[in-house]
């Protein structure tokens, strides 16, 4: 590595907001130069080539997924035995489940919600989808202008993971402060303050969650939460209460974070790029490439971690046993060894179903599914009701929150004209 690389990487920092907002210059320094990168702050491995990234993923034995507090590892000492010890006394401890879990207790958990997601319920729920973003969009038609995170972005995938769960679309903005909470000890630095209320926030979630387990109990109503309180899953027991609060724990803060970025980073696409929003508007077969090529550009989880269980080896850098290693999703989308040019927009990649913005191996994404159908009915809707969308103020800076794993817009001002009704429901 030449001295300027060397000095423009030492210059940079995924712990940098900066960076984090926008961190392509960054990915393209790792991928030339240092493709095992080690944050000098955390000591975490950061693996941004594709080819790595994927084998990663797909084994993990070797890179484990299994975490228990350990997400407050980016937090001092203090702030860790804090939020620890609040949960022991407040609520419900940490536990695995789901994305920080191995097999068999990921196997045994995901088998017990893979039907909300699978293909055939998220086709039967696509009307009801379409109809969600009709309802979303009337909300401002009249208006000419948005707020377009907070007012569609947000509310779509709010309203219909809720439905799934089993909780009430009426208390949106609640579940929304409980996600935020649940997101935030994983996308930066707590203060001691902010980790108190941190931790109380997800206190007074995990209450709420255990009232509705009851609840569902005595009146079933064949949505998550049931299911999660009374069907015995394959060891033949139902979850105990510590499982059941963490299933519905990475439900409520994936669901609503992962999908909301992408329809953020989607529009925000196709204003920059109205070459390729006409060639949608006129061809929208292109639909599902776009939705992809959306999730590859900018993927809505820029990385995630794992647990080395042994001492190996990742492109000629020794992985020490017990090291974290953080698979960085949207490096790995913008390597140049496996797409074309990949800092151009293009709705008509031919390999971008390649891209891993919803992960690989045993924890794909569970709602993928459900994401590309409220991505698909959000912009039918949207293209066919709204022309001539544009910025209706400048954008905050930076205009993503500061996040290690994220790149959320914090808001999105609009105008648009109004080029056609609602149809006709069915």
């Amino acid at each position: 590595m030449n001295d300027t690389a060397s000095d423009a990487l030492q210059a940079m920092s995924l712990l940098d907001p900066a960076v984090q907002n926008d961190p392509f210059d960054f990915y393209a320094l790792l991928h030339e130069h240092r493709p095992i990168y080690q944050i000098p702050e955390t000591g975490v491995f950061v693996v941004s080539r594709f080819d790595e990234v994927k084998a990663v993923l797909l084994d993990h034995e070797t890179f484990s997924s299994r975490f228990g507090e350990s997400f407050l590892e980016l937090q001092g000492a203090e702030q860790q035995e804090l939020y620890a010890r609040i949960l022991r006394e407040e609520g419900w401890p940490h536990s695995l489940s789901l994305q920080n879990a191995d097999p068999p207790l990921h196997t045994k958990h995901r088998k017990l919600i893979e039907f909300a997601f699978s293909r055939k319920n998220v086709l039967a729920m696509a009307d009801e989808i379409d109809e969600v973003c009709h309802d979303l969009i009337d909300g401002f038609a009249a208006d000419g202008c948005c707020e377009f995170v907070s007012q569609f972005a947000m509310p779509l995938p709010g309203i219909l993971i809720a439905k799934l769960i089993g909780l009430s679309a009426d208390q949106l903005p609640l579940f929304k402060r409980w996600a935020d909470a649940l997101l935030a000890p994983i996308t930066h630095v707590m203060s001691v303050e902010e980790t108190a209320e941190t931790a109380r926030a997800e206190v007074e979630l995990q209450h709420f969650l255990a009232d509705m387990r009851e609840e569902r109990r005595k009146n079933p109503t064949g949505d998550i939460i049931s299911v999660l309180a009374s069907q015995p899953a394959n060891d033949g027991a139902v979850l105990p209460m510590i499982e059941y609060q963490y299933v519905l724990r990475q439900l409520i803060a994936g669901g609503f974070e992962t999908t909301m970025n992408a329809i953020s980073h989607a529009m925000w696409l196709l204003m920059r790029h109205t070459d390729q929003l006409e060639k949608l508007r006129s061809d929208m077969s292109l639909m599902s490439k776009f939705i992809d090529e959306v999730v590859r550009f900018d993927a809505p989880v820029q990385g995630l971690l794992r647990r080395a269980t042994r001492a190996t080896e990742i492109a000629g850098t020794t992985i020490p046993e017990n090291a974290i290693v953080m698979v960085r999703y949207g490096a790995a989308n913008r390597d140049p060894q496996q797409f074309a040019c990949p800092h151009r927009f293009d709705i008509e990649r031919r390999n971008v179903a390649t891209h891993v913005g919803f992960g690989n191996g045993i924890h794909f994404c569970i709602g993928r599914t459900l994401a590309r159908q409220e991505m698909h009915s959000a912009f039918t809707a949207l293209l066919l009701r709204l022309d001539n969308i544009r910025i209706a103020r400048p954008l905050p800076q930076p205009p993503h929150s500061p996040s290690l794993l994220f790149r959320p817009f914090r808001e999105m001002h609009l105008r648009f004209d109004v080029i056609a009704q609602r149809p006709p429901r069915q």
